[in-house]
């Protein structure tokens, strides 16, 4: 192995030195969830930044612009930095006020244990979706600095993703997330000077218009624009990544300001892969994997020493998200479903369950990995899985008293079953845009024909 694998290897032993060393404050299930709501303006604005700033940033939307130009980055980062701006100012103080342990929760305070299990069955496949693509990522950066083949490189990374996640839970991810944050601002800003000195800022000034049309090439309807824009949207500003920080939170003032603040710094540093991505294409014409354009890029330009940096920093993006993402497909598996059936069993147990549950989902999240067909798409597909119906009922769960478990049932399984319809049987052209519309339509039409409770006259 060359000395910039030794390096990554370095950081990776680093970081799970840290995750122990913080667990050790773990003692119950809201310390090892939702860090014993203690996160601060600095851990939390961190944590929400590096959990969302993960390898779709990094590698995938970097390779969707080198393809298809500026088009390619809708959803990321543009789709998602505006999906935390969007928490912060609409959703993270009523969701911290409800002193939830899981996003899951919602559903069972406002539509009663059914609906609570049936959206953990909606919603753990969609995280295991997102830890697949952390998990395909952290192979393609291993793959690209060690040599070796991706399918080994993927297997690696899933046994440290696993073993990294098992250790600390949320706490212990909120101060890794610290220390990864800045190391990927640092490693793109120094791949960035690096390659804009060498020509690049040449290159981006003389990038084809066609390249630069944010909503698509020309003749690029406002549907395809609209589905495009929301699937990041209203797919996952009430991911449950997302809201485990926000909830973890000290103060709602904190929730709301952290994202707010996590959502800015993503718009501007996820410019940084979109300028990459742009060039790219002169740079390095040709080349047959673009989420390996970043890798190759930082190869190229930059002597050993930052590219183990810039290394780091890329596993550091992958880490920071993927341990969130398994932390929070155990969490509804073992707080809303097991524990939820037991409710005598003791918190020592209850983090026991916790902790097997993200080996039993790092395992899942690997197969997807291995079978996948990219980083971009796996990414796309766990934004829209289902999340319409979920996204609808959410909404009207938080804000109105309106409609009840018959109406969450039914909107949840029609956004579903019209999405997989669309997408995968008769191939719509919109299918998001098409399973919102029916989550809308099948939520009123429950709540309108609801049973409503008896009432008897006076006297």
């Amino acid at each position: 192995m060359n000395a910039v694998t030794w390096a990554v290897l370095a950081y990776v032993l680093g970081s799970l030195a840290i995750g122990a060393f913080v667990s050790r404050r773990i003692k119950t299930e809201d310390d090892y969830l939702v860090a014993g709501r203690s996160l601060g303006y600095g851990l939390a604005t961190f944590s929400v930044f590096a959990t969302w700033f993960g390898a779709e940033t990094r590698l995938g939307a970097a390779g969707s612009i080198y393809s298809d130009g500026l088009s390619g980055g809708s959803a990321d980062p543009f789709g998602y930095g505006l999906c935390l701006l969007v928490m912060g100012a609409v959703f993270a103080v009523p969701l911290w006020r409800m002193k939830l342990t899981t996003l899951v929760d919602v559903f069972a305070r406002r539509y009663g244990k059914g609906v609570e299990r049936l959206a953990v069955v909606f919603m753990v496949p969609t995280s295991l979706l997102w830890a697949a693509a952390q998990i395909r990522a952290f192979g393609q950066v291993l793959s690209v600095t060690s040599g070796f083949e991706v399918t080994l490189t993927i297997s690696f990374a899933a046994l440290v993703v696993i073993a990294y996640t098992m250790f600390g839970g949320l706490l212990a991810d909120a101060w890794t997330d610290l220390v990864q944050g800045v190391a990927l601002i640092v490693g793109l800003a120094v791949l960035w000077v690096s390659v804009m000195r060498a020509g690049g800022a040449e290159m981006l000034a003389a990038v084809e218009p066609e390249r630069l049309a944010l909503l698509g090439p020309p003749g690029t309807s406002l549907w395809d624009a609209a589905e495009a824009w929301a699937i990041p949207l209203c797919g996952s500003v009430l991911a449950a990544e997302l809201v485990a920080r926000v909830i973890a939170c000290k103060s709602p003032q904190v929730a709301r300001r952290s994202s707010l603040i996590a959502g800015s710094a993503y718009l501007l540093v996820g410019l940084i892969p979109v300028t990459l991505g742009l060039v790219g294409a002169a740079l390095l014409p040709g080349l047959e994997d673009g989420e390996q354009l970043l890798p190759r890029l930082a190869q190229e330009y930059l002597p050993t020493a930052l590219y183990a940096v810039f290394a780091g920093a890329l596993v550091s993006a992958i880490l920071s998200t993927v341990d969130s993402v398994l932390l929070v497909a155990s969490s509804m598996v073992s707080h809303n479903v097991i524990v939820s059936l037991r409710p005598d069993i003791g918190e020592a147990a209850k983090v026991r369950l916790a902790r097997g549950g993200v080996a039993l989902f790092g395992v899942l999240a690997y197969v997807i990995a291995l079978h996948a067909e990219g980083v971009y798409a796996l990414v796309e597909e766990a934004s829209a899985f289902g999340s319409a119906g979920l996204f609808v009922v959410l909404v009207f769960g938080i804000f109105t008293r309106w409609g009840g478990t018959p109406a969450a049932c039914l909107t949840m399984v029609a956004g579903m079953l019209v999405w997989i319809l669309g997408a995968y049987v008769l191939k719509w052209q919109h299918p998001f845009l098409l399973s919102l519309a029916a989550s809308l339509a099948a939520y009123g039409v429950g709540a309108v024909l609801e049973p409503r409770p008896r009432t008897t006259a006076a006297g």
